[in-house]
């Protein structure tokens, strides 16, 4: 049963200027070190992160809460392959609380814009 959806979309220019603004700053506050190394494998690492961005700020809406509440780094999202929602810290604990056991995530990104939707699912 679904629980909640979110969708979230982001500009790549601007995660571009704050990666080359402060790049350690906005990646050690908001990404995992695998979320990292995988985006660094490629040419532009900013879609790949701009991706992730808009992936876990889709994840707080179908948990019903927002980054003020959970932290960035609570939510993870795999890389290589079907992209997957790993949660951590405060996320997995209000996932066992509302009976979320699978957050589904689906990502796109072209030059500019990065994309993510997402369900969360209820045990049945």
């Amino acid at each position: 049963m679904i629980y909640g959806i979110g969708v979230d979309q982001v500009d790549l220019n601007r995660v571009r200027k704050l990666l080359n603004k402060s790049q350690s700053k906005f990646e050690k506050r908001c990404f995992t070190q695998n979320e990292i190394i995988y985006a660094n494998r490629f040419n532009d690492p900013a879609k790949r992160l701009g991706a992730r961005f808009a992936a876990k700020e889709a994840v707080m809406k179908s948990l019903g809460k927002g980054w003020r509440q959970l932290g960035w780094k609570d939510i993870e999202i795999s890389g290589g392959g079907k992209p997957e929602v790993h949660l951590y810290g405060k996320a997995k604990e209000l996932a066992k609380e509302l009976g979320i056991d699978t957050v589904h995530v689906s990502l796109s990104h072209e030059e500019d814009k990065a994309i993510a939707f997402t369900i969360s699912e209820i045990e049945k």
